[in-house]
């Protein structure tokens, strides 16, 4: 039996796949590869992603070739021939293949994200001070670490940062600090408080001002003051325990 064939533009050699087997049959979709995983996550159909995220609405037995999987082998495996009743079930079922480029991009955002919390969260232990972002990247790629594309980055964080003591003194370390905000600021800025760490103690004062302790990484201590003191303009009252 001779196969239908879907020709490709040239430029468009290497695909990012959705691919499914079953019953010893394969089949592939070309698709956008950060839709794809955003709508694998979702678990959920949605038509107008579908359209949007397929590069071709058509199921192939191989996209690389352009080969259309056969319809008795569709129906087969799918009992059905209603393409996005297909394309929906390989997608929410099936495995996402990607290219080594597409890898790359998302070892180097998961890489950039890394960097940005160890800088949050750790110091040089000789200054007390946090490392230049440029810093950490040089030591990551001194100490050939090698960042795990699909795992998220906070999991990465502590099995990286072993890795950089070897080049670099690096530690994670918390600062306390216990806050004092006048009654103009207490309401406005209680939830940006909350944002920047952990809240262990925190009273509003018959005056309506505002005092707490605050946890917090101790690399974004300095952006910390800065924000605090800009935002009350030098009324707040900060000391570190």
């Amino acid at each position: 039996m001779v196969q239908n064939k879907q020709t490709f533009d040239k430029e468009k050699v290497h695909f990012n796949l959705i691919k499914y087997q079953k019953h010893g049959k394969t089949f592939e979709l070309a698709v956008d590869p950060d839709l794809a995983i955003k709508y694998k996550k979702s678990g959920k159909r949605d038509d107008e992603v579908l359209r949007e995220l397929l590069k071709s609405e058509k199921v192939f037995e191989d996209v690389s070739k352009g080969l259309l999987a056969p319809e008795e082998n569709i129906l087969l495996v799918f009992k059905t021939d209603k393409f996005f009743d297909i394309a929906n079930r390989m997608i929410l079922e099936g495995e996402i293949q990607l290219t080594a480029e597409y890898r790359d991009k998302l070892r180097d955002e998961k890489r950039r994200k890394i960097v940005q919390l160890i800088h949050r969260s750790a110091i040089n232990p000789k200054t007390n001070t946090p490392h230049p972002l440029s810093r950490i990247e040089d030591a990551i790629l001194e100490a050939k670490v090698k960042v795990d594309e699909f795992k998220k980055a906070e999991d990465q964080v502590q099995e990286i940062l072993a890795k950089l003591k070897v080049v670099i003194p690096i530690k994670f370390d918390e600062k306390v600090l216990n806050i004092h905000l006048p009654l103009q600021y207490a309401a406005k800025l209680h939830t940006l408080l909350q944002s920047y760490g952990k809240m262990e103690k925190e009273n509003w004062l018959p005056d309506g001002s505002f005092m707490c302790k605050l946890r917090i990484p101790a690399g974004i201590s300095n952006e910390v003051f800065d924000e605090l003191n800009s935002k009350t303009h030098g009324a707040i009252n900060i000391e570190i325990e």
